[in-house]
């Protein structure tokens, strides 16, 4: 499921005029090592030949739309699953985040274009309810997202702060509202109520009511309560994620299997945040040991786990880029999981915990795809300058990069790589 049927005729998975176009990707490469054309038709990959094989749209060589893409390495798109796009891009202002819409609108939009350039063509995004603010900021996410409709899909989580005793009962009725005005998946943080489990169960049992996914902030870092939750999660369709469990890599390490043991179980998925901070749980930054979630743990125990960005500029993390590419090298770096199975974590299974149907560079799989500078996964985690972002079947992004050295004789002065950005 991706966003709530109610809000289907206007969210950017309904079909668009473009949806009917062509284009041939000429000459990528694979991470089998082939180089391949790919022919796109609207919003899905008609079909993979080898190099020269595929004509253009249109028939012809030289007919329809075309892209050389020689020297770039042709990936699945990656998805974010988890960033705060009403909080995204406030590091340096005056004073706390403005709480107008039309500024949350502005900085949300701007967030989720910055990310599409990185190559996530679906976006998740918690988004703060409640307290003064009510659903204003909602509100504002929500136009964003019709305002970015055919260039990247954007889920939004409602998040409120408590949900239990007296002061839960307003929680409780503003999710509920949150959820009618189009919020696609619950979420929250049970950590910061008074009643975490009494909490995390408000949530699930309205998830059930609607038929939503549940996305639920927690350090994860108390056994008892997160076997509650598995208790709890189990069996609930369309599904459960947490994050971003980093408290998980300060247990004993036969606790933490245990607790990897409940969660796969369960079919809880976890996001793992490697860049740290969270803008939306102010108990998320911790030391730095405690912000590294145990991937290789989770992943050997059979859950799902994928990584975000979390923070994007704003104060739990004032230089977050919200990169994916960067999530994966973080991972990799870390010593979690491999280049491969790093990306794989930001690519298909972000898809999957959105909710989103997988895609491979094959015929009749959506074309959701990003070509990147380079020939193998390891070296473009490393060093992506050049992306070019499809969605849909469709351009909707370019970076380019030109890096240039001066002649060792010269006294001319050294140029630093010129980046160029062209959001279609």
């Amino acid at each position: 499921m991706t966003d709530s049927p109610r809000d289907s005729s206007r969210d950017s998975s309904r079909p668009t005029a473009a949806d009917s176009s062509t284009l041939l990707l000429c000459g990528a490469r694979l991470t089998d090592g082939r180089i391949v054309d790919v022919r796109l038709s609207g919003p899905r990959i008609e079909a993979v030949g080898t190099a020269g094989s595929l004509t253009a749209p249109g028939g012809r060589p030289g007919d329809g739309a075309r892209i050389d893409l020689r020297g770039y390495l042709l990936l699945p798109a990656p998805a974010e699953p988890h960033a705060h796009l009403d909080l995204a891009l406030t590091a340096g202002a005056d004073g706390p985040p403005s709480p107008e819409p039309s500024d949350v609108q502005r900085r949300a939009t701007e967030a989720a274009l910055l990310q599409l350039g990185h190559g996530a063509t679906a976006v998740r995004s918690h988004v703060r309810i409640g307290d003064v603010q009510g659903l204003r900021a909602l509100e504002a996410v929500l136009q964003a997202r019709r305002a970015l409709r055919g260039l990247v899909e954007l889920h939004t989580v409602a998040v409120p702060r408590v949900l239990t005793g007296a002061a839960g009962a307003d929680g409780l009725a503003m999710l509920r509202d949150a959820l009618k005005m189009g919020a696609s998946v619950v979420g929250g943080c049970p950590d910061l109520d008074p009643d975490p489990s009494g909490y995390a169960e408000a949530v699930l049992t309205l998830a059930g009511e609607f038929g939503l996914p549940v996305d639920l902030h927690t350090s994860a870092g108390d056994p008892a309560r997160l076997a509650r939750l598995a208790a709890m999660a189990g069996g609930l369709r369309p599904g459960v994620t947490i994050g971003p469990c980093h408290g998980l890599g300060s247990l004993p390490q036969d606790a933490a299997g245990r607790a990897a043991d409940q969660l796969a179980a369960a079919g809880v998925s976890v996001v793992a945040l490697p860049q740290g901070g969270c803008g939306g749980v102010e108990s998320v930054r911790r030391g730095a040991a405690d912000l590294l979630t145990p991937v290789r743990l989770l992943r050997a125990a059979g859950v799902r786990v994928t990584a975000g960005s979390g923070a994007m500029g704003d104060l739990a993390n004032p230089v977050g880029r919200g990169d994916p590419l960067e999530a994966a090298f973080l991972l990799a770096s870390y010593g979690e999981c491999g280049p491969v199975e790093a990306y794989e974590t930001v690519s298909g299974q972000a898809r999957a915990v959105l909710g989103l149907p997988e895609v491979r560079v094959e015929a009749g799989f959506p074309a959701e795809l990003l070509a990147v500078r380079g020939e193998r996964v390891e070296g473009v985690l490393s060093l992506a300058y050049s992306r070019i972002v499809v969605h849909r079947g469709r351009v909707v992004s370019r970076t380019s990069a030109v890096r240039e050295y001066c002649d060792s004789e010269s006294e001319a002065a050294l140029d630093l790589p010129r980046q160029s950005h062209r959001q279609a």
